[in-house]
């Protein structure tokens, strides 16, 4: 998370035991299951839980409702490790280029904004803002794109 005060022994043991619960009940789920979307929800300011949903957004196999989640949860809550930052975005981008999930793309794109320090997310964020084919592809680059600068002027835009 992006909180100036690091959590304490027991926060985050707890919120790493939550996580844990939590990551165990999505992965026994069906496919398509709301309860799904549900989860990553409950997961939202849970900064243990950000590697899977990394991982949640970058698979193109999982249930779409479940990665908007996901990439909206990224946009809010970034992570402050650089690596998982880096894979954050990049995994957004995977999002973005799958041609036949309007909505996740759409998300993903909105999502990129706290990314852009990466040179291959600013980009991609460019391309996709001047010429995406979907109006709504493109809408949500150009809004990540204000986001970014606005992130950039305040200095919350991260590493």
């Amino acid at each position: 998370m992006n909180d100036t005060h690091p959590p304490t022994t027991a926060a985050a043991a707890a919120a790493a035991e939550a996580a844990e619960r939590l990551i165990a009940e999505y992965r026994s789920l069906p496919p398509g299951s709301d309860r799904k979307r549900e989860i990553i929800t409950e997961l939202d300011a849970n900064a243990q839980a950000l590697p899977f949903l990394v991982s949640v957004v970058a698979d193109a196999e999982e249930y779409d409702l479940a990665r908007v989640e996901s990439a909206t949860v990224l946009r809010v809550w970034p992570p402050a490790d650089p690596d998982l930052r880096r894979r954050a975005g990049r995994a957004l981008l995977t999002a973005l280029r799958e041609p036949e999930e309007d909505l996740v793309r759409q998300y993903a794109a909105m999502s990129l904004a706290p990314y852009t320090s990466d040179p291959l997310v600013a980009m991609a964020l460019d391309s996709t803002a001047r010429a995406d084919q979907d109006p709504l592809v493109r809408d949500s680059a150009r809004f990540s794109i204000m986001e970014a600068h606005r992130l950039q002027e305040t200095g919350a835009g991260g590493p």
